[in-house]
């Protein structure tokens, strides 16, 4: 039905959909902000604007799609950011973003301690609006927020973000423009940690990818490279694997990666452009409470900014230039 005949039967769209704002207050979550997203389709999820607008819980018709660490939902105040204790803090959720100065493991460089994948999704969004509206006879939800991470003689980039679903369709678009608006040349890497999670990850399930080429992080990931596609049930003990894939685009450079549980019913893709993020890292982790897919698009291999820059790979951004990265997450039935 047309969402304006809609409107003759309910009292409010949030009966069908629309956004929720409230503030979390038990636990490691309290006092953090967030908005629950109903696109009135099947497709519910939550965007935290006190983690860098990322995204956290998310659902299509009551099956969920993102895994959750032990720790949950954190207040980022209680980020340790000192080698691996971003691990201390670290939510899962659907999109944790990484960067945007550094990512990775932890290293020293330039003089900085950088810890493990960066501050960014620690850093509270300032100027968060929901701006959601009609346009024509859709009706668009859009969240936006600004996220600075910067200090005093030191690197200083900003990104706008923009958080996009159709009411009807089951696609969330986020559209990143990263900013220096310092006075010097500042690192620039940034890396989209989308983790999914049981059901719609489990042995049933299938990566479906095509990539130029794929690399191994280590042996261990060597040793599975002939199942990278594949998935087990949860094992004790496992070992991570992670591959890093370069990816193929088309002729306008648009690439997708997708999960697909045919048990559920249920394809989720991932669909991004090689020209802004040209590399996708897979994390495949089959451990016993520990079940997650990591399906990462980046701008650089997942490797410590020390390393990058020795390799003379490190990406810059010039003082007042920007980048725009655009990345859709969409859900469907077969």
């Amino acid at each position: 039905m047309d969402l304006k005949e809609q409107l003759k039967y309910i009292g409010n769209n949030k009966q069908l959909w629309g956004v929720r704002s409230y503030e979390l207050n038990d636990g490691w979550a309290r006092k953090m902000r967030a908005f629950d997203v109903n696109v009135g389709n099947g497709l519910l999820y939550t965007v935290l604007p006190d983690r860098g607008m990322d995204i956290t819980m998310a659902s299509f018709k009551g099956n969920n799609l993102a895994y959750l660490t032990c720790n949950g939902e954190t207040n980022p105040a209680y980020y340790e950011p000192e080698g691996i204790g971003w691990l201390h803090t670290f939510s899962g959720g659907l999109l944790t973003t990484c960067g945007l100065t550094h990512l990775g493991p932890p290293s020293v460089d330039d003089g900085e301690n950088l810890g493990l994948h960066g501050r960014y999704s620690t850093i509270p969004a300032r100027q968060v609006a929901d701006c959601s509206s009609w346009v024509g006879d859709e009706y668009q939800i859009k969240l936006k927020g600004i996220i600075e991470e910067g200090y005093l003689f030191g690197n200083k980039l900003r990104l706008e973000r923009e958080i996009v679903s159709t009411i009807g369709k089951n696609e969330i678009e986020i559209t990143d423009t990263v900013t220096n608006f310092g006075y010097k040349a500042s690192p620039y890497t940034i890396l989209y940690h989308i983790n999914l999670g049981y059901p719609l990850l489990s042995e049933k399930a299938e990566l479906e990818i095509n990539p130029h080429e794929t690399i191994p992080r280590d042996q261990t990931a060597a040793s599975g490279m002939n199942e990278f596609r594949k998935f087990i049930m949860p094992q004790e003990n496992f070992n991570e694997q992670v591959f890093f894939h370069k990816m193929k685009g088309n002729q306008d450079g648009y690439t997708k990666a997708s999960l697909l549980n045919k048990e559920l019913g249920i394809r989720l893709n991932i669909s991004f452009n090689v020209n802004q993020l040209p590399f996708l890292a897979e994390w495949k982790m089959m451990g016993c409470g520990e079940y997650v897919l990591g399906l990462e698009p980046a701008n650089v291999f997942v490797k410590s900014r020390k390393q990058l820059r020795e390799e003379g790979s490190l990406p810059v951004l010039n003082p007042q230039e920007s980048v725009t990265n655009k990345l859709v997450i969409s859900v469907e039935e077969l």
